[in-house]
């Protein structure tokens, strides 16, 4: 069979493959004897690689990746094909075997973790007091010296008890993270696909303080062992990529997404200060653009929470003093972006879904406003959003984007906001540079992004409103950030 390969579709094709090997073994399993040939050894040999790789290359979670292993489990414990049956059947397969590998070297190979242990010491840890850990993909050619520190998202804890249940996770835990990630969209090292940023150094910083890289506090209440100390994370994490050569780049880019694109806004000028004077130093927000906005209900549901994380992880003194030293009466009011941006000093480039789907269904909407459940359908799918509901979504639309251009217009501040129902969008490539990617203007985000940082040309692109976008068809929707 034929491999065709588009950038578009490669990541769930990857997915549709495998999966499509597990059937097809099935189906033959129940057929056949247990039979083994050079030829069937070889074969498993290559799936249970795949079992373990394909996962961990699109960077699934633990609980994913525990689900591929029982598969390849259940594969090699299931019998096998007598040797009249090898020719077609096994030409089936290592012809879809072809198509798998040929995808994953198109999207990219997976990038091994590092652990800081040597930080512990200092305080600088998860949670749970694990070390922190990053994954870094050294880059080469006219890229040696430019340096891109990419935060990971996955949302905040707000009290002992959500900060507790994340502490079992990756998002809590170094313990819990993947040993290997998959880089693709911005982190991609190919570069058809990430023409402007594939051949520099590429850093994926993983998140587990549950503060977007703020907290510090000191003291360890010994009745649940949690160690808020985000701030010190960022700092060790940073130290040590600039000892590994970041102190010497030509150009750095400081970027995130969700929580972590928050972390790229609040950070940025930090950044931009530990590095020479030199250096071509930009930030970039991937749906990190968190609204300060009054739920369905009247209430101030994302207010009180930012207030509650900032107490719980004594965030305060870690937020921008050109923001809280403005917002005396309410510092914490500066874990809200269009307080921060108002005074920053770097160039910051801000990707984010006009209806950014985590917004809606959080700020706007979130479970706790919504006590009939009137939301539900509309929050899964806008197009079950009722003309009421849509209304008010139009609305928030409205207060996101006063709230976005309230800070400037500059031509250091960049901005791609599409009218997809999203959220993050720089790390997946379907939605980076492929042919189906999200486009205002005729313009997608890589090209956007790239134009933006080397001065091609300025970039704010606004979309039109919902459901104006027809390239929005393709966008995923879901999210790995938690909800509030």
């Amino acid at each position: 069979m034929p491999c065709h390969h588009s950038h578009s579709h490669s990541h769930a094709a990857v997915v549709r493959i495998f999966l499509i090997l597990f059937g097809l073994q099935e189906d033959w399993a129940h057929k056949t004897k247990r039979i083994k040939t050079p030829e069937i050894m070889l074969f498993q040999s290559i799936v249970a690689l795949l079992s373990v790789a394909l996962p961990v290359h699109l960077g699934f979670t633990i609980h994913q990746h525990d689900m591929i292993q029982h598969m390849h489990i259940h594969l090699l414990r299931n019998d096998l094909h007598p040797s009249r049956m090898i020719g077609a059947r096994l030409r089936q397969w290592l012809s879809l075997l072809t198509c798998l590998l040929i995808l994953l070297k198109a999207e990219g190979g997976s990038v091994e973790i590092t652990y800081l242990q040597n930080v512990v010491a200092k305080g600088a840890v998860c949670l749970d007091g694990s070390p922190p850990a990053y994954h870094f993909d050294k880059g080469f050619g006219t890229g040696v010296n430019n340096w891109l520190v990419h935060m990971e998202g996955g949302g905040w804890c707000e009290s002992v008890e959500t900060c507790l249940s994340r502490k079992k996770t990756d998002l809590g835990s170094s313990k819990q993270m993947v040993k290997q990630f998959g880089f693709s969209g911005l982190l991609s090292s190919q570069k058809k696909s990430n023409p402007d940023f594939y051949n520099w150094n590429r850093i994926k910083v993983r998140y587990c303080d549950g503060s977007s890289f703020t907290g510090e506090v000191e003291a360890v209440n010994p009745g649940d062992s949690l160690y808020f100390r985000g701030n010190r994370i960022w700092e060790a994490i940073i130290d040590d990529l600039l000892a590994k050569g970041m102190r010497n780049a030509k150009n750095a880019i400081l970027s995130g997404c969700s929580a972590g694109g928050l972390a790229s806004i609040l950070h940025c000028d930090r950044f931009r200060a530990l590095l020479p004077a030199t250096t071509k130093v930009k930030c970039i927000s991937d749906a990190g653009f968190f609204i300060h906005a009054k739920d369905v209900s009247g209430g101030q549901h994302i207010e009180n929470f930012y207030g509650q994380v900032a107490k719980l992880h004594g965030s305060v003194k870690n937020l921008p003093a050109s923001c809280t030293s403005r917002m005396r009466m309410r510092p914490e009011l500066c874990f809200f972006p269009q307080y921060v941006v108002q005074t920053m000093q770097t160039p910051i480039f801000f990707i984010n879904a006009a209806y950014d789907s985590w917004q809606i269904k959080n700020i706007l909407a979130p479970s706790a406003a919504d006590s009939g459940k009137a939301w539900k359908s509309c929050k899964l799918d806008l197009k079950k959003c009722t003309p009421g509901q849509l209304k008010i979504i139009q609305d928030f639309r409205a207060q996101f984007l006063s709230a976005l251009t309230g800070a400037g217009s500059s031509p250091s501040r960049g901005m791609f906001i599409d009218s997809c129902y999203a959220h993050c969008q720089a790390g997946k490539q379907i939605t980076w540079s492929s042919n189906n990617s999200p486009a205002v203007g005729n313009t997608k985000i890589a090209k956007a992004v790239g134009d933006w940082y080397y001065e091609r040309s300025p970039v704010q692109k606004i979309d039109c409103p919902y459901p104006c976008n027809p390239t929005c068809q393709n966008t995923d929707s879901e999210s790995q950030v938690p909800d509030i």
